[in-house]
């Protein structure tokens, strides 16, 4: 199963202050959009998203179809058939991806622990 680029979304509290921290870790500005309460933050390979008031909780986060620089890569798992692969082994669905749809779609999953993942496909 390719689940694609991996990063954190974190729910913070205020944007501006976790910016400046996670800039001081050697992090920078890659996507998003400041004004509309969420940036994605790169430091090499690790992506962590920023999102003042979108969610209460973090997320764990996936996207099938891009490399950790949001580049299509060819080869991919689509997020039906990962859904439908994680449906197969009895994994309960949070919400679900309309399987009749092709392109960008996504659904989310819990962890034994409560913990959101998101298989977010963008392409």
């Amino acid at each position: 199963m390719k689940l694609g680029a991996f990063s954190v979304s974190l729910a913070v509290k205020d944007i501006n202050t976790s910016k400046e921290f996670y800039e001081t870790l050697g992090f920078r500005m890659f996507a998003g959009d400041l004004a509309q309460n969420y940036l994605i933050m790169k430091n090499e390979h690790t992506l962590i998203g920023l999102f003042q008031g979108m969610f209460e909780n973090n997320i764990l986060t996936f996207n099938p179809g891009w490399d950790e620089n949001a580049n299509r890569v060819e080869a991919f798992d689509d997020v039906r058939e990962i859904q439908r692969q994680l449906k197969g082994k009895g994994i309960k669905l949070e919400n679900e991806a309309d399987e009749n749809t092709t392109g960008p779609a996504s659904f989310v999953v819990l962890d034994p622990d409560g913990n959101a993942i998101l298989i977010d496909q963008h392409v």
